[in-house]
């Protein structure tokens, strides 16, 4: 049998029944407990306590409790269950959402409409608020009830062994695991998931998968055997650490032989347990304690820079308006429900309802086409600005087992007979040490092998792999000669080679062939033969040396094609590995990643934080990485300038998980590290991860769009609006004007939830930079304000002075900022695809209406209730000549802002639609 792979456990829907598993007990078994528990068990104890010490500590024995006991005990320690986090009801959600920085710059205007008595304005706020909330708190709920119900896709049975009454038999039967408790007697097979922590009393060949609680990615050999006192401990790994990322304590204990925690699963053998910890005191549970909030995400920091800018604005507006038209026109009071107007007008109201609509629809559609859960709605925009994705080798980027990549002789020629060899030795570990399964590199010698060959041989015994040894020998009759066997051993070549009849010279140069192989990122084995008399004992000396097997992992089916598309989207994929560098390298260039770099952990504990940051963003592979070396390299890139995805499935993953941006899990993943991740994908598919990243950039681009535009038109309106106030003798605009004219617009621009954005606003991280956001919002915003004052002379010269009729002046500048809105929208949103030939969207239909409502309602039966009257011909063609104007205007800065934009040295960050 070959040395462990790495591989993931297998698992089972349930725990199977098994014949009492083999080997020696390590201890006599004890008298069985009196009747009934004692009256408080000792949980906790050494870890190096002696198997008597733990039966007496748990007030059992070998046969079981019987299940009067088992009840008792379940009555007072609980059932067998994670604690899990406790969802946020609907109302919290609601409570939540309510706090939010773009919901707070609509409260404060409420109020202060409120406190000047323009209840109209503060009850359309109000239900703004309300919709807004509602929406986001649906959606969220919606995504948590989908992660609840992945909690379920565990085990839900163990083999447990039990009794009637004291003097019954012990019988073994299925329960439900949460009925398990301490002191049952349970019994583990391949493919298990381990229940509780347990302590083994009988085991066989057994193997562990403890990837879950320590990353380590072969199965680890377990036995009942006992520490020995005189032993020193277990040297302390790199274990899990605590979500705040402090070490996760008692990591010492996953690598003591005899025990077995819950999270884990049995790759090979067989064992019976007693069961030492359930529910809240196992240490799968101690590692899904949270502490302390996660920190903010991009898109959250970025909303809250830009919520905050307008609140200053919002609240700065009003007693600014109300001061200038004190001081140059002699006003007062009277002024103030304009000043709140014009101060709504500046707000983009619809702001939280389209966020939340474009985050949420496009986890539904996640969700509906690729089973993809987003957990958290402001996490879809930070995977769409997400372009560094860290991930691990096994698992992600390739399958867990091995493939055969070359059969080689002795002088590095191809040679099928060497595999031939190879796998005979595998076909008869299997048959003759009744092992339950081949490990994953005897299976992938079987697959490669010729089947028909292996039965031209006739096994007689065999001698399993032996980790000290690290070899495994069978011994076959060798075909056509009587009284002559045949002795094939496979293993790690230095062991073999030096089994082997060779000259200095010769082992040397086949030790450095097996090294360049190896350094290629192949797995090694050596095979050798000897002929033997019958009869004879196996002796593994003298051998003739037959030649190399190298073994690959066997790739991801669909990773190649999803790393190209992430590329394509310009997202940077790093490898965290806790395998040899020279293994991630070669699946790496297997699948066409170019490797740019690679750092090992030794090296990295070297560097500084500052050091850190720029190797890490030259960097590809990251090798023999602990939790703390991946949390650490997160945040390096996070230093770097980089938003960091971060894709994990183990509970050592987690602390990693949680500092990126976007923490992604897959759907099998331990149940804490789910938990916390940000997006559930159905698999290890990173084809799921390009879905994910599209829907957040459709998203993100959206958001951005209905910012630039929404945000650079209303200060252009507002700058408009004031300088009219303070050189016209009346106000430009009722505010009850203002208002409708703000709501028409708003309504409008819901239709950004709605828009497809262009196939390139998808080929690059859509960030919402404040500061970029800001200049783009000054600068065009001051070209809107110069249209808005060049129709105050228009104004002036149609109507033969502005002071001649204030309701056509009203009039006229409300239908004049109603197209030139409608033009934004348009225009901005199309930027250099307006003449594409791309057919009309959402947004253009609605800027449609959007104009139709300002050419038609100064006309209509509403103009006059709202101080709007019908205007004279040869107003219309001179706000004609202006719009054409300011429409070219808009298309040139327009131009020169997406040749900045594509320009790769100046503000690579920015986006643009």
């Amino acid at each position: 049998m070959s040395p462990p792979p790495d591989s993931a456990p297998p698992t089972s829907p349930a725990l199977r029944v098994l014949p009492a598993a083999g080997g020696t007990a390590t201890d006599a078994d004890p008298a069985d407990p009196p009747s009934g528990p004692a009256p408080e068990l000792a949980l906790s104890a050494p870890l190096t306590a002696t198997l008597l010490e733990t039966f007496r500590r748990l007030d059992t024995g070998p046969r079981g409790l019987t299940e009067a006991q088992a009840e008792s005990r379940l009555a007072r320690f609980g059932e067998n269950q994670v604690p899990d986090a406790r969802d946020p009801s609907w109302a919290r959600l609601f409570a939540r959402s309510a706090r939010d920085p773009f919901t707070a710059v609509l409260l404060c205007l409420g109020l202060v409409s409120a406190a000047v008595y323009a209840w109209g304005t503060a009850a359309v706020i109000l239900l703004l608020v309300v919709v807004s909330c509602v929406l986001r708190a649906s959606g969220e709920h919606r995504a948590d009830r989908s992660t609840a119900a992945l909690r379920h896709l565990v085990a839900t049975t163990a083999t447990v062994q039990r009794r009637t009454d004291e003097d019954a038999a012990p019988a073994t039967r299925e329960i439900p695991v949460e009925e398990l408790v301490p002191g049952d007697v349970v019994r583990l097979g391949p493919g298990d998931l381990v229940p509780a922590d347990v302590r083994l009393l009988r085991s066989a060949g057994l193997t562990v998968h403890q990837a879950a609680l320590t990353g380590e990615s072969a199965p680890v050999p377990k036995s009942a055997a006992e520490h020995d006192p005189a032993d020193p401990e277990p040297a302390e790994p790199a274990g899990p650490t605590e979500p705040d990322g402090s070490e996760l304590k008692g990591t010492a204990a996953f690598h003591h032989p005899h025990l077995c925690f819950q999270g884990t699963s049995v790759a090979a053998g067989s064992a019976t347990a007693v069961v030492t910890a359930t529910g809240a005191d196992t240490r799968f549970a101690a590692a899904h304690r949270r502490t302390g909030k996660p920190p903010a995400t991009t898109f959250e920091r970025s909303v809250q820079g830009v919520s905050w800018i307008l609140i200053r604005f919002a609240l700065l507006t009003p007693p600014l308006v109300l001061m200038a038209n004190a001081a140059l026109r002699g006003r007062g009071l009277e002024t103030l429900p304009f000043a709140v107007a014009v101060a709504v007008g500046l707000t983009p109201e619809m702001l939280p309802v389209l966020v939340t609509t474009c985050l949420a629809r496009g986890a539904a559609l996640l969700a509906r086409s690729h089973d993809v859960i987003v957990r958290r709605l402001p996490a879809l925009h930070d995977i769409g600005a997400m372009d560094v994705l860290c991930v691990d080798k096994t698992g992600t980027l390739t399958q867990d087992r091995p493939v055969v990549h070359r059969a080689l002789d002795a002088e590095g020629h191809d040679d099928p007979e060497v595999l031939r060899w190879a796998a005979a030795a595998a076909w008869w570990s299997l048959q003759l040490a009744d092992l339950p399964a081949p490990d994953a590199l005897d299976e992938a010698l079987l697959t490669a092998a010729d089947e028909a060959a292996l039965m031209e041989y006739d096994g007689v015994t065999a001698l399993p792999f032996d980790p000290a040894r690290r070899l495994a020998t069978v011994v076959v009759r060798t075909p056509g000669r009587l009284g002559t066997h045949t002795l094939i051993t496979k293993g790690a070549a230095e062991a073999v080679l030096q089994r082997c009849s060779l000259s200095d010279d010769e082992r040397s140069r086949l030790r450095a062939l097996a090294e360049a192989q190896a350094a290629d990122g192949l797995r090694v084995l050596a095979v050798a033969t000897a002929e033997r008399p019958a009869g004879t004992r196996p002796h593994e000396h003298g051998l003739t040396f037959r030649g190399l097997i190298t073994l690959r992992d066997d790739l991801a089916p669909t990773a190649a094609e999803a790393l190209a598309g992430l590329a394509a989207r310009g997202v940077t994929v790093k490898v965290l590995t806790g395998d040899h560098p020279g293994t991630a390298v070669r699946a790496c260039r297997d699948l066409g990643i170019p490797v740019t770099g690679v750092l090992t952990a030794d090296h990295l504990d070297t560097l500084t934080d500052a050091e850190l940051t720029e190797l890490a963003c030259r960097t590809t592979v990251f090798a023999r990485c602990t939790p703390e070396h991946k949390t650490r390299i997160t945040r390096a890139l996070q230093a770097g300038g980089h938003t960091v995805g971060f894709l994990g499935d183990g509970v050592n993953d987690l602390p990693a998980l949680r500092t990126a941006d976007v923490g992604l899990a897959p759907r099998d993943a331990a149940g804490v590290t789910r938990d916390n991740a940000d997006l559930v994908l159905a698999g290890k598919d990173l084809t799921a991860i390009g879905h994910a990243v599209a829907a957040g950039r459709h998203a993100g681009g959206n958001i951005a769009s209905y910012l630039r535009i929404t945000l650079s038109s209303n200060l252009g309106n507002v700058i408009a609006m004031l300088s009219a106030g303070l050189l016209l003798p009346f106000l430009p605009m009722l505010p009850a004007q203002v208002l409708v004219q703000n709501l028409c617009f708003d309504a409008a621009q819901l239709a950004f939830a709605y828009d497809r954005p262009a196939p390139s606003a998808l080929r690059r991280p859509t960030v919402l930079d404040p500061r970029a956001l800001l200049r783009f919002i000054v600068g065009f915003g001051a070209l809107n304000a110069v249209a808005d004052l060049a129709t105050f002379g228009v104004l002036a010269f149609a109507l033969r002075g502005p002071g001649d009729d204030e309701s056509l002046f009203h009039s006229g500048w409300f239908t004049e900022n109603l197209l030139t809105q409608a033009v934004v929208m348009v225009l901005l949103s199309l930027g250099a695809r307006g003449t594409s030939g791309r057919r009309p969207g959402p947004v253009t239909w609605s800027a449609a209406t959007l104009a139709a409502t300002g050419l038609f309602l100064p006309m209509s039966a509403l103009g006059p209730p709202l101080g709007l009257s019908p205007l004279p011909g040869v107003y219309y063609g001179l706000l004609a000549a202006v719009l054409t104007l300011y429409a070219a205007a808009l298309m040139t800065a327009r131009t020169h802002q997406d040749r900045r934009l594509r320009n790769p040295r100046t503000e690579s960050q920015e986006t643009s639609d």
